[in-house]
């Protein structure tokens, strides 16, 4: 068993890609790290939670996506191009928020 050691918030432009099919992939802006550690106060490792709450190694996630990888994206430059369509920039182009 694992214990959060740490949560920090994320900054903007953080993204967790997910496979949804083998040419399937989809991003989602990453909320926050956690630093975990292993109970007996071994092996730490940090985790990103996405907007949509699913983070590598969560066994109810539900959706039987495959994590891929973390990846930055400057806020000025947009979200990436499988960013879930339901999140857009906020008005100053910063923070990817809900849509309304």
């Amino acid at each position: 068993m694992k214990r959060i050691v740490e949560i920090v918030p994320a900054r903007p432009g953080w993204y967790a890609r997910w496979r949804l099919e083998p040419e399937q992939t989809r991003c989602y802006p990453v909320s926050l790290w956690a630093l975990l550690e292993e109970a007996d106060g071994g092996g730490r490792e940090v985790i990103g939670v996405d907007c949509a709450g699913q983070w590598p190694g969560a066994q109810d996630d539900g959706t039987g996506a495959e994590f891929v990888r973390y990846l930055f994206k400057t806020p000025d430059s947009g979200p990436p191009e499988d960013a879930e369509p339901t999140t857009q920039p906020h008005r100053t182009g910063a923070y990817p928020v809900p849509a309304p």
